[in-house]
């Protein structure tokens, strides 16, 4: 009997590893959840925020010209030992945060494109934020995000 309820708990964590391992995978259902569930992780002050510092995660987030910009030039500067040139943040435009007073809105750019606009305070000092957003795939992804400092196209030198 142990032997069975062992073999049927270790089924269940396997149902619902995949089942979660799903869920994590699946496509936003509209650009303005895909933005949301960027910027959550940005809000309060225990919050950890997006760390794009693994190959996988910038794919997650980033269309592939400016994804294959940000993983070539990581790579570089890691072989010369160098601070890469996306040194912050580029969702909140800054390499410090405590982030409050979200506001997400979107509108259609197109069939597969998208703009998002952000709102939202960063240490006590409101910011603006627009993501262009693209469909890859059938998900959701940044073509380019522009903040006070600039659009991340330019300074990672995507045309």
């Amino acid at each position: 009997m142990a032997g069975l309820r062992t073999l049927l708990s270790g089924a269940l964590v396997a149902a619902l590893c995949v089942v979660v391992n799903i869920a994590a995978a699946a496509p936003a259902a509209s650009p303005q959840s895909y933005v949301e569930a960027i910027y959550r992780t940005y809000v309060g002050k225990a919050a950890k925020g997006i760390e794009l510092t693994e190959e996988a995660v910038i794919r997650r987030y980033f269309a592939p010209p400016l994804a294959d910009a940000i993983v070539k030039d990581r790579a570089e500067a890691d072989k010369r030992g160098e601070v890469p040139t996306l040194d912050g943040d580029p969702f909140v435009d800054a390499q410090d945060f405590e982030i409050a007073r979200l506001h997400v809105t979107t509108k259609p750019a197109g069939a597969d494109a998208a703009t998002a606009t952000v709102n939202f305070t960063n240490l006590k000092k409101p910011k603006t934020m627009t993501l262009d957003l693209v469909k890859v795939g059938g998900a959701w992804r940044i073509a380019d995000i522009k903040g006070p400092s600039g659009s991340l196209r330019d300074l990672m030198k995507v045309k």
